[in-house]
């Protein structure tokens, strides 16, 4: 209400920012919370009731999951953390965190409250997803198609169709799939991506094809449309990145191999490779590529990747299944990429070792 402003142009710059400044409140720098009674309206506002135990347990719990992370995770040196702040018996009241993440006058206090509280705001989204409730559910009816649709026979790996006689198989030279990210590596990917949100994590599981050639790549793609285990339509055009192959000049390379050669005459994925390789090889090499900026992968790191979505249902009991829409990642290389991405600049420790760089330099920007 107006009354209980100082004056009538007085407005929270914080507050005003996020809700009209297109900031994010995990960007600032301070609070403006200076009462318990403040506090734990706030605290209401966010969706936690101090008078029921379970909520208080609740926070106590992301209170704990951010010195961990922070400690152990992050490896930040903690010993200048103000005593205060370093469990819940010093705290004492959850409450005075928001208050000391506001006063101006102790500043180590300050950002290290403010540091605890990025942590904390970002596992509480992280943990109460759809897939925290249903994870079991989720695995389950996403990636279990694929993983059937996987055969070994005698030395080889290949796609065998299940569903249509003659389908042609594709050979495979390695199949994962993504085990879901942890709460806590979904948590520092997104301090560490400052466009990312909680509810945009698109690629908590997911399953990755490792072909021999190219040509082999875009048969996959064939092979899961064709076999109904995605569904084209819910994939998510701004999440896709290729930097494998361009899609025009890939199916051009096709259109002449069709018209040139009958069914009885077909050449091998690594001939097609070949063609391939000639078809860009006097042409810009980024020509119809593209890729979804991530500044902590490497460049070498060239591969089709996109975002689809499958309808889970879930049995609720009640009589009317509950069913939602949830994202997963599929990514599809040749081995030659997925060598290079094994060892140098794009070893997965190397990135991982970028992420937690960008991720503390956020939780700790003074």
């Amino acid at each position: 209400m107006l009354g209980t402003h100082s004056s009538f142009y007085s407005f929270d710059d914080i507050a005003l920012s996020v809700v009209a400044g297109g900031s994010s409140i995990l960007d600032h720098r301070n609070l403006n919370i200076h009462s318990l009674d403040e506090a734990e309206s706030f605290i209401r506002s966010y969706g936690f009731q101090l008078s029921n135990p379970q909520d208080l347990e609740s926070l106590w719990y992301f209170h704990r999951r951010a010195l961990v992370l922070i400690r152990e995770k992050l490896n930040v040196d903690t010993t200048n953390m103000p005593e205060e702040l370093r469990s819940k018996e010093s705290l004492g009241d959850i409450r005075k965190l928001l208050i000391y993440a506001s006063q101006s006058q102790n500043k180590a206090l300050r950002r290290w409250s403010c540091a605890i509280l990025r942590c904390m705001h970002v596992f509480v989204h992280a943990e109460t997803d759809l897939f925290s409730s249903f994870s079991e559910e989720i695995q389950k009816q996403i990636l279990t198609p694929f993983q059937n649709a996987v055969r070994h026979e005698d030395t080889k790996l290949q796609l065998v169709s299940f569903q249509k006689e003659g389908h042609p198989h594709v050979e495979l030279h390695d199949f994962q799939t993504k085990p879901f990210k942890t709460s806590s590596s979904t948590v520092i990917k997104l301090l560490a991506k400052q466009d990312a949100l909680a509810i945009r994590v698109f690629d908590k599981l997911g399953v990755r094809f490792v072909t021999k050639t190219v040509f082999d790549s875009f048969q996959v793609i064939r092979f899961l449309v064709e076999e109904n285990l995605i569904s084209f339509p819910l994939i998510m055009p701004e999440q896709s990145s290729n930097n494998m192959y361009p899609v025009e000049e890939f199916l051009a390379v096709c259109d002449k191999l069709a018209k040139k050669h009958t069914l009885d005459h077909r050449w091998s994925p690594e001939q097609v490779d070949r063609l391939l390789a000639n078809k860009i090889k006097n042409q810009n090499a980024f020509l119809g590529l593209f890729r979804k900026e991530n500044p902590y992968s490497s460049a070498d790191f060239k591969y089709i990747k996109f975002i689809s979505r499958q309808l889970i249902r879930i049995d609720s009991g009640a009589g009317k299944p509950f069913s939602f829409f949830y994202p997963f990642e599929v990514q599809i290389m040749n081995q030659d990429a997925y060598g290079k991405i094994q060892s140098g600049e794009s070893e997965h420790s190397a990135y991982k070792n970028r992420q937690v760089q960008a991720a503390v330099k956020r939780l700790f920007p003074e």
